[in-house]
């Protein structure tokens, strides 16, 4: 089970509560990724491995756009 200190928001949540954003959690062979919004709801296991390279791409794509 995951712990609520372990979830960490987005840095892109924005302004006001920041709360329309996902949050995610380590567990080192995984992260889980949850609906800030809807915290109690199902959460999105990813690989480590899939989530960096998901995360690289989002860099790349924000580095190089169109």
């Amino acid at each position: 089970m995951i712990t609520p200190d372990n979830w960490r928001k987005s840095s892109y949540s924005g302004g006001g509560e920041g709360n329309a954003c996902v949050e995610i959690a380590d567990r080192r062979t995984h992260i889980a990724v949850r609906d800030t919004k809807a915290p109690t709801r199902t959460t999105l296991s990813i690989t480590t491995a899939a989530f960096a390279a998901f995360v690289n791409a989002l860099k790349t794509a924000e580095d190089h756009p169109g």
